[in-house]
């Protein structure tokens, strides 16, 4: 069974209050607090819309590795400096590219994404995944 959204909950709400329920058996029946009912009073008596606000989509992530060109151009820059921090590595991204990255957030790109570790062995490079013979663009070297 479905729940019910969230705009046929406040308008029950109001419609109990509106009846004449006591505020304090409303809150006892819905589960909500005392103050919850008194903003959704208040958002009615003001004129504002009852209606849910729509979600929001989030902070857009200030690395993305969607494309092979931003794979292949943090992959050069790991490679011209294979000892940076990543501290550094986020400065040098954002000369590059003109956008800040956050030290997790690069992290993130280079360990996740791109397999890069410090260790000697590394994963083969975006350009040549996709080459001629590597089955699906995930050959490995072992």
């Amino acid at each position: 069974m479905n729940a019910y959204s969230k705009n046929l909950g406040l308008l029950r709400v109001l419609g109990a209050v509106d009846r004449g329920l006591p505020r304090k058996e409303v809150v006892a029946l819905f589960g909500i607090s005392l103050s919850t009912i008194e903003r959704y009073l208040k958002l009615r008596r003001e004129g504002r819309g009852l209606a849910p606000r729509p979600s929001s989509p989030g902070r857009t992530p200030g690395i993305i590795l969607a494309t092979d060109e931003d794979e292949r151009a943090l992959w050069a820059q790991l490679e011209a400096n294979d000892e940076a921090t990543l501290e550094r590595r986020c400065e040098l991204w954002e000369r590059k590219r003109s956008v800040r990255v956050s030290v997790p957030a690069m992290s993130r790109a280079t360990r996740t994404e791109l397999g890069w570790t410090r260790k000697k062995r590394r994963r083969v490079p975006p350009s040549a995944r996709r080459g001629p013979g590597a089955p699906g663009g995930s050959a490995r070297v072992g």
